[in-house]
């Protein structure tokens, strides 16, 4: 029994060692594996970690070499721009010194040129201070003569002389006092430039010259025998319907319509161009196109007298007067627009009625009907004045107006406040400078002739007409001429224009007398 319990303890300590053994074995090769596979995972890890290191050493060089190059092209760019600038800066500093150049030899000129000057007017200091020396001795020799002539002391012979200068003075002053008092009868002088001011200001007239030939226009020159036709039938037959003279000459592409009637040579020229137009260019034809064209023209003339009368605001008008306001647009005189002048005078005569305390709006109608006459002159015989007053006793104008057709030329005395602005009015836009041909060259010959008898006098450096010729400016040098001897010129000059010379009103004569003294601090 205790063999078997030992035979079985004895085995079971056997198996015990055998399974502890075996135990040992399997624990210490799950072990080995576990150790292989945390020395797989840590070399894992250590690969993951030098790729890491190697992606990231790569990524910095990268970096590095876009930082690279941005410094170096902000490098260049810096450089590039530095560059420029000192360009510029090299540009700017030649230029500097190129202008320096020039000033320094602006500057030199202009010291010599004053050194220049300085020397002349030395020389003429001298050349004066002679001429006043020999001036003065003259007045004494002749002062000296006087007294010897006159058996009068010089302070005689001077009391004398001022008396006759003052009483050709006083003289002269009574005829100016006298002269203003008739003014004032008529009409206050600072009310009417008042009046004429405010009128002239306040309107500005379109004036264009008028021309005696019209060019049409041709496409081609085998147009112009077509025109001449077949004999020159065609020809005379526009000069004949027309009334103007149709002027074919060897100017390409062109032919010239001549006539002193505006209006037929306005018809005339838009006939040819409607034939030219149509090409249909034979006699019945030419008649045909002619009475169109001047139903075309009666009409527009009606309408453009109906505008200009709504414009003014002057009321109703016959339909015949208001015809013949838009032919005006076609009769000129001196080579200006009777229309334009007309409106004008319709214009300014509203103002200056207006100011004066007349009637605006009758003034006006007096204004746009004083020449209606020159819209018939063409048709009819007889002056424009009679023309006009007798179209307008037809058809019953007021007598305002009729009375101003006639004042404008003298033929009536002004009966009111309204034909007193239409007669000036008149004058106005007739007289101003520029308005008409004949009064522009009477104009500049009586500017010149201003200016010519002003330059002529000792001491006048320069003379100038201003102010439309109402006014000369004469500049004398003061070394030469003393204040009381500029109120002498003034009248001097005066009196001859008075004697020498035709203009309207008066005429201001200024003298200037200036000295300057001039020196530089260096």
């Amino acid at each position: 029994m205790l063999n078997e319990i030992l035979s079985g303890s004895s085995a079971a300590v056997i198996s015990g060692l055998v399974g502890f053994y075996i135990s040992k074995k399997i624990t210490n090769a799950n072990f080995d594996i576990y150790v292989e596979k945390a020395k797989a995972q840590a070399g894992a890890i250590e690969n993951e970690a030098h790729m890491l290191l190697y992606k990231a050493n790569i990524k910095s060089q990268e970096i590095e070499q876009e930082a690279t190059k941005l410094y170096e092209s902000a490098k260049d760019r810096a450089k590039a721009d530095l560059h420029l600038k000192e360009d510029d800066v090299n540009k700017k500093e030649q230029t500097f010194k190129r202008y320096k150049q020039n000033e320094e030899r602006r500057l030199q000129d202009e010291v010599s040129t004053l050194k220049a000057r300085q020397v002349d007017l030395k020389r003429n200091e001298k050349s004066l201070s002679l001429l006043k020396k020999r001036y003065e001795d003259q007045i004494d020799e002749a002062l000296n003569a006087i007294e010897h002539c006159a058996g009068m002391t010089k302070e005689e012979a001077t009391k004398v002389l001022l008396e006759k200068v003052e009483e050709k003075s006083r003289a002269e002053i009574a005829h100016v006092v006298r002269r203003y008092e008739n003014e004032a009868k008529t009409e206050a002088k600072k009310r009417a430039n008042y009046i004429l001011a405010q009128a002239t200001s306040r309107f500005a007239g379109e004036f264009a010259a008028e021309r005696l030939t019209n060019s049409v226009h041709l496409n081609d020159d085998e147009l112009k025998g077509r025109i001449i036709g077949k004999e020159g039938r065609n020809i005379k037959t526009l000069e004949t319907l027309l009334g103007v003279d149709i002027i074919i000459d060897d100017t390409p592409n062109a032919i010239l319509v001549s006539s002193f009637n505006l209006y037929r040579r306005a018809i005339a020229t838009k006939t040819l161009e409607l034939l030219i137009q149509d090409g249909r260019i034979q006699p019945a034809r030419i008649e045909e196109i002619y009475n169109k064209v001047c139903e075309e023209f009666e009409t527009d003339t009606l309408h453009e007298g109906e505008e200009i009368i709504i414009n003014l605001d002057i009321g109703v008008m016959h339909p015949e007067l208001i015809k013949l306001i838009g032919k005006l647009r076609y009769r000129a005189s001196y080579g200006q627009n009777a229309l334009a002048h007309t409106l004008e005078v319709a214009h300014l005569a509203g103002i200056m009625a207006s100011e004066m305390g007349g009637d605006a709006r009758l003034a006006k109608r007096a204004g746009l009907l004083h020449d209606i006459g020159k819209a018939l002159t063409h048709e009819h015989e007889g002056s424009h004045v009679d023309l006009g007053a007798q179209i307008c006793n037809r058809y019953n104008e007021h007598s305002v107006v009729i009375n101003a057709i006639y004042a404008h030329h003298g033929q009536e005395e002004i009966n009111s406040i309204e034909c007193g602005a239409v007669c000036a009015a008149d004058a106005l836009s007739a007289a101003r400078p520029g308005a008409r041909r004949e009064v522009l060259e009477s104009f500049l010959k009586r500017v010149t002739a201003i200016e010519e008898i002003a330059s002529q006098h000792n001491g006048v450096k320069q003379a100038y007409a201003i102010n439309a010729g109402r006014e000369v400016r004469v500049i004398v040098n003061a070394s030469l001429v003393n204040d009381d001897e500029s109120i002498l010129l003034a009248k001097e000059i005066a009196t001859e224009i008075e004697q020498g010379v035709q203009y309207p009103g008066e005429i201001k004569v200024n003298v200037i007398r200036e000295s300057r003294a001039v020196e530089f601090a260096k």
